[in-house]
């Protein structure tokens, strides 16, 4: 009778070396497929170089594989062939520098998308994460509150507008914020809340 514990011993090896090999082909898979988005939007900017659209998406696919200095490039060149593109790349601009922590860089793109639509939420909380890196929760507190103001339901920014309200000593304020984030994101809550219990 054949022990099947002694053969699976054997075998082993070969299964994990099966299993490795497979893994390693779904990992390359993963990253041709990458490559080959890549180099498809790299043949359109090359086919078409004065297609500013073209320019974003690549732009948008270096982002996305946090490449911001090329990501950066491709939105500027962008920008140089249509200046009305600037609704769509100021704020990947912002966004890009912001990621590369130049934050003055980003706080100017993000206040010049503003151009294209002043009541924009999202535009003033990135504005107010700007200001928060940069220690400045004054201004911080402004751009939350005129992001809340287009999105009462804005539930990030009324976090982070609590998170400056601590920072600057008004925690009655912050306290208001944690009890309505209760009911409406407890992730947030529970974080805001480790905040408050720090700052005792």
């Amino acid at each position: 009778m054949i022990d099947i514990n002694r053969l699976l011993l054997r075998k082993l090896p070969t299964i994990v070396a099966i299993l490795l090999s497979g893994m390693a082909l779904l990992a390359s898979l993963g990253c041709d497929s990458a490559s080959k988005e890549l180099n498809e939007l790299q043949q359109a900017v090359w086919q078409n170089p004065e297609d500013p659209q073209a320019y974003i998406r690549l732009g948008n696919a270096y982002a996305r594989r946090q490449q911001y200095d090329k990501a950066v490039d491709s939105y500027e060149k962008a920008l140089a062939l249509n200046p009305q593109s600037g609704m769509t790349v100021y704020p990947a601009l912002g966004a890009a520098y912001f990621h590369r922590k130049q934050y003055e860089q980003a706080l100017e793109y993000f206040k010049k998308s503003l151009e294209f639509s002043p009541d924009d939420s999202l535009r003033f909380y990135d504005i107010g994460n700007v200001y928060l890196q940069l220690e400045k929760c004054d201004l911080a507190i402004n751009a939350y509150l005129e992001a809340i103001a287009n999105s009462t339901a804005f539930e990030e920014a009324h976090y982070n507008l609590a998170i400056c309200y601590i920072r600057t000593g008004q925690k009655a304020k912050a306290r208001e914020i944690y009890a309505w984030l209760q009911d409406k994101n407890n992730y947030l809550a529970v974080s805001l809340e480790s905040h408050l219990e720090k700052d005792n």
